[in-house]
């Protein structure tokens, strides 16, 4: 067996049978049967009660009167489905990535929002409730424009056409409504239940976490170093920080609020990990994807880091102003 540096050169197979060529940077995986089983199925779990506790945050009434009212969600899509993954396809140009790490950024720049937006969004005092809705419908729009954009951007790449596994990026994105969809359904006719089942999730989340966490430290323990190199690191650090950038400024050329504005920009930066991870690791052979399945965890650290950097400083402008206008705005 070639070892990690030399890589593996030629063609790599993924599990949608379709190929990506000249994977030269990228050495072979192997992950004993039972281990890659067990990190498939924490993966799941993951985005499964994720999905669900999403769910029980959302009430109908408001869903409804984002919906009569969508000019928010409309620009906020806009910026989701837009700027990210423009993003992804110039870095992956710029950077010259090679063709299974441009896979895996193209995947990341066109995945809707993650949950983490909701909790960023309530630290900077935006619209909570634009904030929940605009997470649940990027997540059901992704399930038509996701694929597409996929398939629209890999024209720019030579052979990446067929690598793409829109198989199983469509289940991904069903699998994720119907925990979102029970959510929804407990919220709204069983409302005294939401909060324990969110606690409980909660609780259970963090286990699997930890248990995906340390499996996937076993499992690419020797080749970890692979998504740690300069170019996978400046893309994980820069797609968020644009998508943070570029939603506030269309935003704020659209004329919304200052509220709906810091909230989009959060949505726009934050992508659904918990799925990504899921597509990653679960729709690629462990032979074609390498350690780069692990690529979203890396993205969140740069995306929740980032944030926060962010927060501070409207925490700190807040004060400032606070005695000479609206501290909330």
């Amino acid at each position: 067996m070639m070892n990690a540096t030399a890589g593996y050169v030629g063609i790599t197979t993924i599990h949608n049978d379709s190929y990506i060529p000249g994977n030269g940077s990228m050495g072979i995986l192997i992950i004993p049967k039972p281990m890659n089983t067990a990190i498939n199925f924490f993966i799941v779990t993951i985005l499964f009660i994720t999905m669900i506790s999403l769910g029980c945050t959302m009430e109908v009434s408001k869903i409804r009167a984002h919906l009569l009212k969508p000019k928010g969600v409309a620009i906020a899509l806009l910026a989701q489905f837009c700027i990210m993954p423009l993003t992804a396809f110039s870095l992956t140009k710029i950077l010259q990535l090679d063709p299974i790490k441009a896979v895996t950024v193209l995947i990341c720049g066109c995945s809707p929002g993650g949950s983490l937006s909701n909790i960023l969004s309530f630290l900077l005092k935006g619209d909570m409730n634009l904030s929940i809705v605009m997470t649940t419908c990027s997540s059901i729009t992704a399930l038509v424009v996701m694929p597409l954009l996929l398939y629209i951007l890999s024209q720019g790449f030579t052979g990446l056409i067929n690598a793409v596994p829109y198989v199983g990026i469509i289940s991904a994105l069903l699998f994720t409504l119907v925990p979102c969809a029970i959510g929804i359904f407990i919220n709204h006719y069983k409302p005294n239940y939401s909060s324990t089942i969110t606690k409980v999730g909660l609780g259970l989340l963090i286990i699997s976490v930890i248990t995906v966490s340390v499996l996937s430290g076993l499992a690419v323990k020797d080749v970890i170093w692979m998504i740690l190199m300069p170019d996978v690191l400046a893309v994980a650090a820069l797609m968020p920080l644009i998508g943070f950038m570029l939603g506030y400024v269309v935003s704020i050329i659209c004329r919304l609020s200052p509220q709906c504005s810091r909230t989009i920009s959060m949505e726009t930066g934050c992508q659904n990990v918990q799925l990504l991870t899921a597509i990653l690791k679960v729709a690629f052979s462990p032979q074609a994807i390498g350690p780069l399945f692990l690529f979203p965890m890396l993205y969140s650290t740069f995306q929740l880091a980032e944030a926060l950097l962010l927060v501070l400083f409207f925490r700190c402008y807040q004060t400032v102003m606070a005695p000479h206008g609206d501290p909330s705005r």
